[in-house]
């Protein structure tokens, strides 16, 4: 990905989104641009409009923290955000944006046993690891039941990103279909920032762009998140609607690699559907999908 681009881009939709009044300016009228002009932005990080515009141009090799800190507040972003800022910077001066070792070849982390115990060892919640590239990697029992509709015949790895925007299903599984598709593209934005470097990601952007407008206009916005913790809504075609909180978990024996859990209010009506959700699944039995002998074949969902 063009750094200079994606620097450019991020500052120039940031300043257009914070109107002069949230910024505690007075707005006068004639107007010619949406948001705080470029020399408001300047005024309020302590910066020349000189040197504020050459960031802007994307321009941002040699920045100091100082200086970006300093932006980040006059444009208010939030955690996320500054921290693509900060990313964006350390890639224009060639320094690794995430402290992330070099990939390895060879078996994917979600198949060591271990992981796979881990998983297992989760009962009464949906357990799954996700790498950056939104690939569903492995995931519990009741994991596999629950996403079923991604997961398919196993063909290929599943994705919940191709499935979120090329899947006529996701709009049926996902009731609040367009707060998912925001997140799900803000959280690959964020993700391409801190490794700007990574092929696959990249080829999944460019695909998508290709196949879908409706991703295109959002990568487009250069929103960018994290996932952390929440709640979501679901409608599974299995046991109906579910109401869902979920947290996400770094695994740290493979950097960029997380855990979501997914639980629902004891004694709720989605507490109800999930045990039996897991009844269903206990009935039906997943397809061995793992290729290599030595793993557990109900954890791997790699194709």
């Amino acid at each position: 990905m063009d750094n200079r681009a994606e620097v450019r881009e991020f500052l120039m939709t940031r300043r257009a989104r914070l109107m002069p009044e949230a910024a505690g300016i007075t707005a006068g009228g004639n107007r010619r641009v949406a948001g705080l002009r470029r020399t408001e932005v300047a005024g309020l990080a302590g910066v020349s409009v000189e040197y504020y515009a050459k960031l802007e141009r994307g321009a941002i090799a040699g920045a100091s923290a100082s200086v970006l800190d300093a932006v980040a507040r006059a444009l208010q972003l939030d955690e996320t955000e500054t921290a693509h800022l900060l990313d964006l910077a350390r890639t224009a001066d060639g320094i690794p944006t995430s402290g992330r070792p070099r990939r390895r070849s060879g078996k994917s982390a979600a198949s060591r046993p271990s992981l796979q115990w881990a998983l297992a060892s989760i009962t009464d919640g949906i357990a799954f690891v996700r790498d950056p590239r939104q690939n569903l990697l492995a995931a519990n029992d009741l994991g596999r039941a629950f996403y079923s509709p991604v997961i398919g015949d196993g063909g290929r790895t599943p994705n919940l990103a191709r499935f979120q925007f090329l899947d006529p299903a996701a709009r049926e599984f996902y009731p609040d279909w367009e707060k998912f598709a925001e997140m799900c593209v803000a959280v690959m934005r964020a993700e391409a920032g801190r490794d700007p470097h990574d092929k696959a990601l990249q080829d999944l952007v460019g695909e998508l762009s290709t196949r879908s407008d409706h991703f295109r206009t959002l990568w487009a916005a250069h929103n960018v998140r994290t996932h952390g913790a929440g709640t979501k809504r679901f409608q599974h075609p299995i046991v109906g609607e579910l109401v869902l909180a979920y947290e996400e978990l770094a695994i740290t024996a493979e950097r960029g690699n997380v855990m979501l859990i997914y639980t629902a209010e004891p004694g709720s009506a989605s507490a109800e559907r999930l045990r039996l959700l897991a009844s269903w699944s206990a009935e039906h039995p997943p397809e061995i999908l793992a290729d290599d002998e030595d793993l557990p074949v109900s954890g791997s969902i790699e194709g």
